[in-house]
């Protein structure tokens, strides 16, 4: 035991306990429920991938310590994808950075890029690591409420703008947003582009889920918008994309300074990571253009099973446009706070959720929300939407 008074976290992390997701997943084991709470997928993904990592293993290819930036073959293959998907040119050498999944390439650039005392304005609501990631670098979050409007969560373009004030260094964008389902459209990038031109901003931008929008959303990086290209930090996933996430790889890419200071600070992170998964991802990404659209396919027919029983079962749904979660109020049932009814779920019938209201600042605003993912098998979802409805 210590005899100091002093507490043992550091006050950055003060007002981080365990996650939402560790108590709700411990709940699921316990109560034996379905677990819709944690967006990992019940399935692995191709089977092709999962062999070129066996291979990787047997052939000694990353058995040890690989390249501090990542694997040659892993970063040109990523330059590769930016390029065919939304001509982004970027040196595999200078310009593209492996990282141990999208949560480190978040901690490493913010840790990199802020100062004690900037502000980061960033959407909520938002993934939990931003705001333990933002307080480890001693930033100020300014949250930016993304808000119910006509069946979506809506950016409101002048609140973002008013938030912005001669302390904020970065914007800390998300889309295909997380927990929300929604993607920024074409004409608010490029709104927000414009933006961070005219206040001189750096911007972060999360976009794990790329791959996952649905009807006639599209994914546009930010990155691809005029003044963009060299104050924009990309983070991409393989994780969301080929559904092992378990393998932790993802990446950064940006104008060289910028990546050299993301890897200055990733460097005393993990170091290095996922030496033999990392060769697998890059056959991944040289997959054809019909895996990609058979993936979005599936997931789309995941999302209209489990949307369409959440209805039934009396939620008000949010139809997502993007990742594999859906976001729901559960007002109409009779609930007005989300941790009470996700604390209760898993007992009355089986199944388990996540209170929207751990990605708010302002959890009153979060309160009546509540995500499900769907990124899990048709007859786990089916059998989900009978425990609810009964």
């Amino acid at each position: 035991m210590t005899s100091s008074a002093r507490p043992l976290l550091n006050r950055r992390l003060a007002e981080f306990g365990t996650t939402i997701f560790a108590e709700m997943s411990a709940l699921a084991v316990r109560t034996g429920a379905i677990n819709l709470g944690q967006g990992f997928p019940d399935t692995d993904g191709p089977e092709q991938v999962r062999e070129a990592a066996v291979r990787a293993l047997r052939d000694g290819r990353g058995n040890q310590y690989p390249p501090g930036p990542g694997v040659p073959e892993l970063r040109t293959a990523i330059a590769g994808h930016q390029q065919r998907r939304y001509g982004l040119e970027f040196d595999p050498d200078t310009e593209v950075l492996v990282t141990a999944g999208a949560t480190e390439a978040i901690a490493a650039s913010l840790l990199a890029l802020v100062e004690p005392g900037d502000e980061v304005v960033a959407l909520e609501p938002y993934y939990d690591s931003y705001a333990a990631s933002i307080a480890l670098a001693g930033g100020t979050r300014v949250p930016v409420t993304l808000r119910p409007h006509e069946g979506a969560f809506r950016l409101d373009l002048d609140e973002l703008r008013d938030a912005i004030t001669p302390r904020t260094r970065l914007l800390l964008l998300n889309t295909p947003h997380n927990p929300t389902g929604t993607v920024l459209t074409r004409a608010e990038l490029t709104a927000v582009a414009e933006l961070a031109v005219e206040r001189d901003l750096l911007v972060v931008t999360d976009e794990v889920y790329e791959h996952l929008t649905y009807d006639d959303a599209e994914h546009v990086p930010l990155a691809t918008l005029p003044g963009m290209r060299g104050r924009t930090v990309t983070i991409g996933s393989s994780g969301k994309t080929f559904s092992f996430t378990g393998w932790k790889v993802g990446w950064v890419t940006s104008a060289p300074e910028l990546v050299t200071a993301v890897r200055s600070a990733k460097q005393f992170l993990t170091y290095v990571s996922a030496g033999p998964f990392q060769y697998a991802i890059a056959e991944a990404l040289a997959l054809p253009d019909s895996y990609f659209a058979d993936f979005r396919a599936s997931m789309t027919a995941k999302r209209d099973l489990l949307s369409a029983g959440l209805a039934d079962a009396g939620f008000t749904v949010f139809r997502p446009r993007g990742t594999y979660f859906v976001t729901t109020d559960v007002r109409p049932l009779g609930f007005d706070d989300g941790f009470a009814f996700c604390r209760a779920l898993p007992e009355r019938c089986g199944v388990v959720a996540i209170p929207n209201a751990v990605f708010y600042d302002d959890r009153a605003a979060g309160a009546p929300f509540v995500r499900f993912a769907f990124c899990k098998k048709d007859e786990v979802l089916s059998e989900a939407v009978t425990r609810l409805k009964a």
